[in-house]
């Protein structure tokens, strides 16, 4: 019996470092893609506005706040209150990780990896740079960088995966 129950756990340990090594490949991948393309840009468009097409601009803006601009200021206490705030909820994340089940751990790790990005940001430039303007005429969404695009995509699928079980119980 003993035998049986050392080999369980075995195969449980094996299963637990799959999903650490597929989480932690998720997490490092989302951030380097997105420090990739934020190094690309503030090197590229310190010049102004890149032309992609009639509706995606790259225009670099420093973003104070947290998603897509909300919370911006100029005051240092409510910037450093922001990202002691943001500093708890990455830590919440990680938990959220640990707890979680197989595909929610993949979600929760896309969303720690993009937010780890803007993060870094946070204590590096003291801003977040945020580069894509997607628009049309003079209607211009909300600049934004990869790393919003990694958690927008982990909260989206979060939130559609559990409608569709809650509809389905």
């Amino acid at each position: 019996m003993n035998i049986s129950k050392e080999l369980a756990k075995k195969s449980f340990s094996i299963r637990e470092n799959k999903f650490f090594l597929i989480n932690s490949i998720i997490i490092i991948s989302t951030f380097v893609i997105d420090r990739i393309f934020k190094v690309k840009i503030i090197n590229q468009v310190d010049n102004g506005i890149i032309y992609v097409n009639d509706y995606v601009n790259f225009d670099l803006v420093w973003n104070t706040g947290v998603g897509f601009g909300f919370l911006s200021s100029n005051s240092s206490v409510i910037y450093n209150s922001i990202s002691i705030l943001i500093g708890f909820i990455l830590i919440f994340i990680v938990f959220l990780i640990y707890k979680s089940e197989r595909i929610d751990k993949i979600l929760f790790s896309l969303i720690l990896g993009g937010a780890l990005g803007n993060f870094y940001d946070r204590i590096n430039y003291n801003a977040v740079p945020d580069f894509i303007d997607i628009h049309y005429q003079t209607f211009h969404w909300f600049t934004f960088n990869m790393a919003d695009i990694f958690i927008s995509i982990g909260i989206i699928i979060l939130i559609v995966k559990d409608i569709l079980i809650t509809n389905e119980k």
